[in-house]
């Protein structure tokens, strides 16, 4: 029987040291996408090599696009707007990876082939229906199975422009609507509720695509050719958010992580810590083409905090981080509008909840709050559970750091999705 690699926790004192993180998650998926489908040479530093993000390139480079890495550089050979190539077998697996499955929907949508995309069982269990009625509305001739779920079959072809005001905040969603314009005869529009983060916009025109940002509507234009750039990508926020919640929670604890990304539509947690009571502080402010800086936290005693429906987006991956964070604040803690993590590689509320009550700590979930009432401590424990989700796991182990007493946490290689070297990083702060 396979047995999944567990790990055993005990307490530490403190987190001191400098870090510099490989690349932001979201922005190395569409560096990779935009630079495919340019035309000439992409160049970019610090790509992250995760296995979403390795999904992303194998899926170009069945398509026939040339991504190699030469030294610290990924050098992509773009194949202009049209140009991807048939796979030789019609099925792309992407793995666990919806950022891969539901942005590149769009970008098929406008070639001159039917292909499947396909992922493993977590994401098959993932909606789709969000993808695919937009698309089908464009005119996209695109079916999932049975309930709206992968796999994905998408013939492409014509694209039609649409005015699509987005039901649910979802950068993905509106990624996919956005590439897809990009093939359509006229602009196409995508209206949102509260901004989701806008790396795609930025990103677009950076290669040079006529778009245009008005508020919460994004509008592109169809049929321009996108040209090859060369950039470097900031770390990523949401790995750091680990590092950042554990140098607030230990004692004596202070770090610095260089270069990192601080979009304000993704850095939602740098608001929301410092909301807490923490002390955090951003140093050497650049722009790469996304906002960046060093962000430099040090110990501090945090409270309790009311997160609205409208901030949800901008930390919808950060949200299990707050959790332990809330967890040990002094006071109450009461999240609106979160139901969105029910539908990420697990249900992150339910996995949260169940091992941080484990821990002690004191949670009530109704339909539309999350509570979570700050205790002074919380107990280590050896049943805690990754369910299989990154971030689920990342967070606990921070928990697990600050407790009192051993935990034990099963199947962390789940934090490969997303950031292979987390417990490297870590045992660099330790020590």
């Amino acid at each position: 029987m396979y047995h999944m690699r567990s790990i055993k926790i005990k307490p530490i004192k403190k987190l001191s040291g400098n870090l510099r993180l490989a690349g932001d998650k979201s922005i190395s998926h569409r560096a990779v996408m935009i630079g495919a489908i340019a035309e000439g040479v992409t160049r970019v530093k610090n790509i992250l090599d995760c296995d979403d993000c390795n999904y992303t390139i194998e899926a170009f480079r069945r398509m026939g696009v040339s991504i190699r890495n030469v030294k610290n550089e990924t050098i992509i050979t773009g194949s202009g707007l049209k140009g991807l190539k048939k796979p030789s077998v019609a099925k792309i697996f992407v793995g666990n990876s919806g950022t891969t499955m539901r942005i590149l929907a769009g970008i098929l949508a406008g070639q001159d082939f039917e292909t499947s995309l396909e992922g493993d069982t977590s994401l098959s269990n993932r909606p789709m229906m969000r993808i695919t009625e937009p698309l089908s509305q464009m005119g996209v001739d695109i079916r999932a199975s049975t309930g709206g779920y992968p796999p994905l079959k998408i013939k492409g072809g014509l694209v039609n422009p649409i005015d699509y005001r987005m039901p649910i905040p979802s950068a993905q969603v509106k990624s996919a609507i956005l590439f897809a314009g990009l093939y359509a005869k006229g602009t196409t529009s995508v209206e949102e509720a509260f901004k989701s983060r806008d790396h795609t916009e930025r990103m677009l025109k950076l290669f040079g695509s006529k778009i245009k940002v008005d508020g919460l509507k994004i509008s592109v234009e169809g049929g321009v050719e996108l040209e090859g750039r060369s950039f470097d990508i900031p770390g990523d926020i949401s790995s750091a958010s680990f590092f950042m919640a554990g140098g607030v929670l230990l004692n004596d604890s202070k770090i610095r992580i260089e270069r990192v990304s601080i979009n304000p539509t993704r850095a939602g947690i740098l608001k929301i810590m410092s909301g807490m009571g923490a002390d955090i502080r951003i140093h050497n402010k650049a722009d790469l083409f996304e906002p960046a800086g060093d962000v430099e936290v040090e110990t501090s005693r945090t409270k309790g905090i009311v997160i609205g429906e409208s901030e949800i987006p901008g930390i919808i991956d950060e949200l299990p981080i707050i959790f332990v964070l809330a967890a040990l604040s002094k006071g109450r803690t009461v999240i609106r509008g979160a139901e969105e993590l029910r539908v990420k590689e697990t249900d992150r509320i339910n996995s949260m909840k169940a091992n941080l009550e484990k821990m002690g700590a004191d949670i009530e979930i109704t339909k539309n709050e999350i509570v979570i009432n700050g205790v002074k401590e919380l107990k280590g424990s050896k049943n805690l559970r990754s369910f299989g989700d990154h971030r689920t796991c990342m967070a606990m182990t921070i928990a697990a750091l600050a407790a009192k007493g051993e935990s034990e946490i099963d199947d962390i290689d789940c934090v490969n999705k997303s950031f292979p070297e987390f417990f490297n990083y870590l045992k660099k702060l330790e020590g």
